[in-house]
């Protein structure tokens, strides 16, 4: 009897975290959950971490005794369900998972995954296996399931394996890809790329001619990327029989400029925060200034209001003093 119990335990406990393995770790290493990182226990039992997922989370209490390997209190054997709890504890760990991970330590362990490849490569052709990173299209959970996102072309993409498509995109967040590589710059390719020839399948980007003159003349500087690694910068153009396709036809390509870069920092350099070229022929301050003196006078509602009134009253008078014609 007694080997036929040890038996029946031991069934029990390879399928559940055991005294060895946490459930944080356990839950890490099940198929679909490899974009995961393990959150330390410290950082969870911070309450300033967890500010506001009680009221996204049921069973909170008996949530986070089963993420943090305590025991539970009486009150948990009420519960008709222990499905309810696990679920539960999967949220929880989700939503707290996406704070961490925008964290000095959370960000770290997500650079080894990154650099593993752990997170996979993009999809599209011109990107050459541009690796990328978990994110998701809303920070509130139950909306979307995971996507990936690439820094070459700034897109995202569905998981190629279906086993992440029960993961939650919310467990990831929409700020995680963009923190990631504004903290490590040297993972993103560089914002600029210049074809190798001039007749490279890639549009070139305005005013490159006016400046290739004087980019020749200047210091070659031996990382040219900043520290950042080369763009992979081709744009895919349509042909028939050689020829391209004009933008103009009803089949032909309409959002090829977004894939485009600007070919050298300097040409970065001849653009403004708003992404107009430095130099045009108008003065932004004079204008905005008084295109905002102009907006005030139109919206003065109290001079509107009061010529209204005057006008109303009087053609009351003038209507009034018309005499009638016996």
């Amino acid at each position: 009897m007694m080997e036929e119990q040890d038996v029946q335990e031991g069934s029990y406990t390879s399928s559940t975290p055991t005294s060895t393995l946490t459930w944080i770790s356990w839950f890490c290493s099940l198929p679909g959950h490899e974009y995961f990182c393990e959150v330390t226990e410290d950082f969870i039992e911070d309450d300033f971490n967890l500010t506001g997922l009680n009221s996204l989370v049921p069973f909170w209490k008996e949530a986070m005794e089963m993420v943090l390997d305590m025991d539970p209190d009486e009150d948990a054997s009420k519960i008709p369900d222990v499905s309810l709890v696990e679920s539960s504890a999967e949220m929880l760990y989700g939503l707290v998972h996406q704070r961490y991970i925008l964290t000095r330590a959370g960000l770290q362990a997500m650079v080894e995954k990154y650099e593993s490849g752990i997170f996979g490569c993009c999809p599209r052709v011109y990107c050459v296996g541009c690796n990328v990173v978990p994110c998701g299209r809303s920070d509130m959970p139950g909306l979307d399931t995971v996507k990936l996102f690439c820094p070459n072309c700034n897109d995202i993409y569905i998981p190629p394996s279906s086993r992440f498509q029960g993961v939650d995109g919310a467990f990831f967040g929409t700020t995680f890809p963009h923190l990631f590589f504004q903290s490590y710059r040297e993972l993103a390719p560089a914002p600029f790329w210049k074809p190798p020839t001039t007749s490279s399948p890639s549009g070139r980007s305005p005013r490159s001619n006016e400046s290739s003159s004087s980019l020749e003349s200047q210091f070659v500087n031996p990382n040219p990327y900043g520290g950042q690694k080369r763009a992979a910068g081709y744009v895919y153009v349509p042909r028939i029989y050689g020829f391209r396709v004009s933008e103009r036809a009803k089949s032909g390509p309409r959002m090829a400029w977004l894939r485009m870069r600007p070919e050298s920092p300097s040409e970065l350099d001849q653009v403004d925060w708003r992404g107009k070229w430095i130099g045009d022929a108008y003065s932004d301050d004079e204008d905005d200034d008084s295109a905002g003196d102009e907006k005030m006078e139109r919206f003065d509602f109290d001079t509107d209001g009061e010529e209204d009134e005057e006008e109303e009253e009087e053609e009351e008078e003038d209507d009034r003093g018309v005499p009638m014609q016996g």
